[in-house]
């Protein structure tokens, strides 16, 4: 996929975010991952940051070489042939000018979007470290001469800062502030309540994505409320990891082979990568 084609995709993955519809994308960690869900009849994708360290042999946190994350990356890009978004976490960088650096290495192995957060590695950061930092990745974006999807992480919520009464006006000045900084889209994670998350959508003005989990209105409540992107986290590494390991248990109890069975054969397995063009 030469520049050219990899703008003109960034540029209708941000379209997808000005719904209706809901963009609702499943997150993956590998190629594997990538294909099945594009099998499934999905047509853009986003990383999980966890998934990703967890399949190179890492915790997550920004502890998996930042060279291994984007080869990993290029790997889901090259098999999926759909738009990905690359959670990059905080930018792997302790500076601004480092971020830009970074988006600059992972637009070059084929996304069309970044999440950036604005929490890890201790406090969150000051409203004004995190814009610079949003800013420096719109501008490596700009001189990649790909257009991509910024989605800008507050972890208000997910880290409980501050009183519980100030959370959401916090919030909310944190993702007016990350748009007119360069995001596209803004990412309140944490927050799983609907009506906190309509009153949020409302009063930010702007493309917001939130987390899908298990217990939560399905993705058509959350389009009707206004959201325009849901994403699924680290969900789908952790419903196949509890699957290996409860095949692990099994077989070191038992020694028997009855568990090893599946609905996808080798011969489905090699459909999935012969669908490449």
């Amino acid at each position: 996929m030469d520049r050219v084609q990899q703008a003109e995709m960034a540029n209708s993955f941000l379209a997808r975010h000005r719904g209706p519809p809901v963009l609702l994308l499943p997150c993956v960690w590998d190629a594997l991952s990538a294909r099945l869900f594009v099998a499934a009849g999905f047509d853009a994708l986003a990383t999980t940051s966890g998934g990703v360290a967890w399949a190179l042999g890492y915790p997550d946190g920004e502890l998996a070489p930042w060279a291994e994350v984007v080869a990993a990356t290029a790997r889901i890009v090259r098999s999926a042939q759909v738009p990905v978004s690359a959670d990059i976490e905080a930018g792997y960088g302790a500076t601004p000018a480092e971020v830009g650096a970074h988006v600059a290495e992972i637009i070059q192995a084929g996304v069309v979007g970044i999440n950036l957060e604005d929490g890890l590695h201790g406090p969150i950061r000051s409203i004004e470290d995190a814009a610079a930092r949003l800013r420096a990745a719109r501008d490596a974006a700009r001189k990649e001469g790909v257009p991509i999807v910024l989605n800008a992480r507050c972890d208000i919520f997910q880290l409980q800062h501050g009183d519980e009464s100030t959370r959401f006006a916090a919030t909310v000045e944190r993702c007016k502030t990350y748009l007119a900084a360069g995001a596209d889209c803004v990412y309140p994670f944490g927050l799983r309540d609907p009506a906190t998350i309509a009153a949020l959508v409302k009063a930010v003005g702007g493309p917001v994505n939130i987390t899908g989990r298990a217990g939560m209105p399905d993705a058509a409540a959350f389009e009707r409320i206004g959201v325009a992107r849901i994403t699924i986290a680290s969900a789908p590494t952790l419903v196949a990891m509890s699957g290996i390991q409860k095949l692990a248990a099994e077989l070191r109890a038992t020694g028997g082979f009855e568990m090893l069975t599946a609905t996808l054969r080798h011969p489905d397995a090699q459909k999935l990568f012969q669908m490449k063009g």
